[in-house]
């Protein structure tokens, strides 16, 4: 199996199993529905990890392309292979979702909530506010990548990798999962998206594509920020990257403070 084709299976094992937990929990007359958030963070970070076991021993399973990108911005991965493996993640995301569209097939019928629908293929923001939706999807990836890169410091029992990866992505969702739904993962969102848009959904409405934007560049930034700022602490590289990406980052976050303390004047007066 190719390297491509590898990312594309567990990404889309990761989707089949992360998107259809949120499908048992959001669809009438699923018989999980209603069971909570909880589940729904188990249940994505248990799909992370079969993703891993399924494409670990080829492609090194990153299943993101944030991932992928924070390991070549500090040199631990070729950026020739970027593309395929971004590629594969994205198509593997595609396919898994619509996998998940079938094994709920006459559940969408019974299902008129447009947004509850969205939800099982996409995040959205629990207040739309994307200056700080940016953010969160930051933090959350940032605290990824940095724990990707702690869990690989440390020597584990054989084959124990992808389960302590897992928890890592039960603990995001749980801690910092609340305000955008944690994509965390650029072809976790993008991919599921698409093919929300594609396929025949009775009473669907939109994709939201005028958020879309936030679940791919937060993450974006927050992965390579993640691994730069690992790189410089613990390797001792603290490189012009590393005080550029702290810029961008700083700017990002001073900009949501302001928008939001704009939004705090008006809400008082």
């Amino acid at each position: 199996m190719s390297e491509f084709a590898a990312e594309l299976l567990g990404t889309m094992i990761l989707i089949i199993l992360g998107a259809g937990v949120v499908a048992g929990t959001e669809l009438k007359k699923s018989k999980a529905a209603g069971a909570g958030w909880v589940l729904v963070t188990i249940g994505w970070g248990l799909g992370v990890t079969m993703g891993v076991y399924a494409a670990g021993n080829i492609s090194d399973a990153h299943l993101n392309p944030a991932v992928t990108l924070g390991f070549a911005a500090i040199g631990e991965f070729p950026w020739a292979k970027v593309p395929a493996y971004i590629s594969g993640q994205i198509l593997g995301a595609i396919i898994g979702a619509m996998i998940v569209y079938f094994q709920y097939l006459p559940h969408w019928r019974e299902t008129e909530d447009k947004g509850a629908k969205l939800g099982v293929f996409a995040t959205g923001p629990a207040v739309r506010s994307y200056p700080s939706n940016l953010v969160s999807e930051i933090i959350g990836t940032f605290v990824l990548v940095m724990g990707l890169l702690f869990i690989g410091a440390n020597e584990f029992t054989e084959g124990l990798n992808p389960a302590v990866v897992g928890l890592l992505i039960v603990a995001i969702g749980m801690s910092l999962g609340g305000p955008t739904g944690y994509a965390i993962n650029p072809a976790r969102d993008l991919g599921p998206r698409i093919a929300h848009a594609i396929l025949p959904i009775i009473g669907k409405g939109g994709s939201d594509w005028s958020y879309s934007p936030i679940p791919v560049i937060g993450p974006i930034i927050g992965g390579v920020y993640g691994a730069i700022f690992y790189h410089a602490f613990f390797d001792g590289n603290m490189g012009a990257s590393f005080w550029i990406m702290s810029a961008v980052v700083a700017i990002i976050l001073a900009t949501a403070f302001v928008t939001e303390q704009h939004r705090d004047k008006h809400a008082v007066s």
